[in-house]
């Protein structure tokens, strides 16, 4: 079968090469559709963390926001999953160790994640196995371009869940990437007041496009009170700004991650008394990320600027967006094409 490998920093090509076989526990799906990742981007680049620990090595095969259809089962599935359309679950625990007896198997110490680290292979393939246990089955109401999209919007729903928002209370959304978008998305499901900042106005115009109008810089944000802040960016700046602008005794959500380390003065967040939370992985979010998009509440497929065939999908790593993709920041692969 043809899959994307990367075989160094800034080397990528697709490749035959022999597909997957359902071992025991385990699925093949037929891959529909699969989105394209900044952690995708940092594996293709080189610049991602786990290349440095060993977590992570070349040549590998990236892609972990996917959807397709139950092809093959092995030993063990009930053959029903046969057929069906499905999503995953990213994070693949041991099963056994404390943390995933305890539903946080997202942070098991053996933790491998599809297409990311430990070798387990990515979606970016006509095929991939996925362990049966990892599946989450996808509505008729879902198509391919929001069941690529329940991987992040697990993320997204997440942080919204951390944010401990009440309805009608005011969230700030700091960054206007395709995690930011999906926090405002789903906030905005929830009856928040969602605000959202970007560094300039270019990139405020797919918020608006969603029908946000309460978007700004960082020079034109409103003197309000803040009642949760989610730093959903890449700025190092940001989780210091999120503390400063949140109201206290309120939450702060990290689920951006800067390529350098971020300060924050734990003084301010002492004295203020507030939560700060982390934010890694959607596993947990999948059921209600799947549920508002099958349930029309929440639509992402405005996001989606563009949808390409697995040839394309160097490109899309490098950054250049296709001929006539629209404003949205998420690229979308066709492994079929």
């Amino acid at each position: 079968m043809r899959a994307l490998v990367l075989t160094g920093p800034g080397l990528a090509e697709v490749q035959e090469v022999a597909p997957p076989v359902a071992a025991p526990g385990e699925v093949v799906v037929d891959v529909e559709r699969v989105g394209v990742c900044g952690t995708d981007v940092e594996l293709f680049t080189g610049e991602m963390s786990y290349l440095r620990t060993g977590r992570a090595r070349y040549p590998l095969r990236p892609g972990h926001e996917w959807c397709g259809r139950v092809a093959a089962t092995g030993d063990g599935v009930d053959p029903s999953w046969l057929g069906r359309r499905v999503t995953g679950d990213t994070m693949l625990g041991c099963g056994r160790c404390g943390r995933c007896l305890t539903g946080r198997h997202h942070v098991c110490a053996d933790l491998a994640e599809i297409g990311i680290s430990r070798g387990r292979a990515g979606a970016l393939a006509e095929q991939l196995a996925v362990p049966f246990a990892a599946l989450h089955a996808l509505p008729d109401a879902v198509d391919p371009a929001l069941g690529a999209l329940a991987e992040p919007g697990g993320n997204a729903l997440r942080a919204v869940h951390a944010a401990g928002l009440e309805p009608g209370e005011r969230l700030l959304v700091l960054g206007t990437g395709t995690i930011g978008l999906l926090t405002a998305l789903f906030a905005r499901a929830a009856g928040a007041e969602v605000h959202l900042m970007a560094r300039d106005e270019a990139a405020l115009r797919v918020a608006r496009e969603l029908g946000f109008d309460q978007v700004w810089t960082r020079a034109a944000l409103p003197p309000v009170p803040w009642h949760a802040v989610v730093d959903a960016s890449n700025a190092a700046g940001l989780p210091g700004l999120a503390l400063e602008l949140v109201e206290p005794a309120r939450r702060v959500v990290c689920i951006g991650l800067a390529g350098v380390p971020s300060t924050v003065d734990t003084r301010d967040m002492v004295l203020k008394d507030v939560t700060a939370v982390g934010i890694l992985g959607g596993s947990a979010g999948l059921p209600g990320a799947i549920a508002a998009y099958a349930d029309g509440s929440v639509d992402a497929r405005p996001l989606v600027a563009a949808t390409v065939g697995l040839s394309g999908t160097v490109d899309a790593l490098a950054g250049r967006r296709p001929r006539g993709a629209g404003p949205g920041p998420k690229i979308h692969i066709d492994p079929r094409r």
